[in-house]
This record gives C-alpha cells, structure tokens and sequence, in this order.
C-alpha cells in the first residue's frame, strides 16, 4: 500500500522512527526508518500496522508530555506536534482499512 504523505507529515514519521530505532538499533524501526528516509512508502500489511502501533503510543506519550507540562509555549508547541502526528495517524489509519 502507498502512503502519501506531506513533507511535515513525512519529517514527523522519521524522527518518530529514528527516535525508537536510536534507543534499539537493529530493531523493528530500522527498516521502516530507511523506508521513510528514501520516500519509499510502499508498506505492506504489517509494516502499516507496526508504523500505526508506534503512532498511537508516540501519541500517548504526547497527551501524557502535554498534561505535565506548566510551561504555556512549550505546551503550544506540543499541541502542535500532536495535530500533526493525529494528521499522520488518520493516514495511516486510512492505509490500513483499505488493505
């Protein structure tokens, strides 16, 4: 399947992966990772769904980052993120119901 994504979109997904592939190298994010870097977004089934798997728990963290924080400017930031990485998810959401 062949997700499209924008160029912001696309920039959240690799440093989400490079993030998990950085704490595990030679992980499952490895693969995904270089798939993102050379814009190759052809993902089979479960490629789609470990990239959906990463988005809801990315976005967990997020809401969890958001509630902690005091700091009005670095919440906005935050909230930013977060609407981009919900743009990303619909996406990839989207991909995965019609494979």
């Amino acid at each position: 399947m062949q997700l499209h994504l924008e160029t912001d979109e696309l920039n959240l997904l690799a440093n989400i992966l490079l993030q998990r592939s950085s704490a595990s190298p030679h992980g499952p994010y490895e693969d995904l990772l270089e798939m993102v870097l050379a814009h190759d977004l052809r993902f089979d089934s479960d490629e789609l769904e470990q990239v959906a798997d990463l988005l809801a728990a990315e976005k967990r963290n997020l809401k969890d980052e958001i509630a902690r924080e005091a700091d009005g400017v670095s919440k906005g930031k935050l909230q930013t993120t977060l609407a981009l990485l919900e743009r990303v998810q619909e996406r990839v959401n989207e991909a995965c119901v019609m494979i």
